[in-house]
């Protein structure tokens, strides 16, 4: 059964503990344009959750799912409830932020790997380093993390050189990028 454009879910996940920074204004402008087309959304703030690393126990390989109990599972249901996922995190030492880290590291304890499969994914990466040495490992590391477990790279949204609080802001083109992308994500059928 085909979804209409309605019943798109859009879920924005914000790595960076800075609120109101440029990630989470970049995420905010993609879910308005996914809004504007019809979908609906809900951006969850990483900072906000309780989620402790992986202690690499591998409990989770026989149990199915991880010993610690936090606020991991709820997000993984609200993701694997949702169509679209925009995952941003800024660059802190050319990786992402702890709090992005820890919980896709926590991704290895979904022992079914298909529920994967065939997400949209949206990357948001905001760099205070212009250049592709700033931002380009941890694009890349993303990105072969989409590939790996076969979700559909929709888009990487960078904003490289823009390292001050709302500094994006300034920068229209940007905006206007993500809220495109928003708009044509959900105007797609997941």
């Amino acid at each position: 059964m085909k979804m209409t454009k309605s019943e798109t879910q859009v879920i924005g996940i914000v790595g960076s503990p800075r609120r109101n920074g440029n990630t989470e204004i970049i995420v905010d402008s993609i879910m308005e344009g996914a809004r504007e087309a019809g979908a609906l959304s809900h951006k969850i703030l990483l900072s906000d959750l309780k989620i402790a690393p992986c202690r690499a126990c591998n409990v989770c390989t026989k149990k199915g799912s991880c010993v610690q109990q936090d606020d991991m599972d709820g997000l993984l249901d609200q993701m694997f409830d949702s169509d679209v996922w925009i995952l941003g995190t800024p660059v802190y030492w050319w990786g992402p932020t702890a709090q992005f880290k820890a919980f896709l590291d926590r991704w290895y304890s979904v022992n079914d790997r298909s529920q994967f499969r065939g997400r949209n994914v949206i990357l948001v990466i905001p760099s205070g380093g212009a250049g592709e040495y700033s931002y380009g490992p941890v694009r890349d590391m993303l990105e072969r993390v989409i590939k790996y477990l076969g979700m559909n790279h929709v888009k990487t949204i960078l904003a490289p050189g823009i390292g001050g609080k709302g500094a994006v802001g300034s920068h229209p083109e940007i905006l206007d990028s993500a809220r495109r992308t928003g708009r044509d994500i959900a105007n797609q059928h997941p």
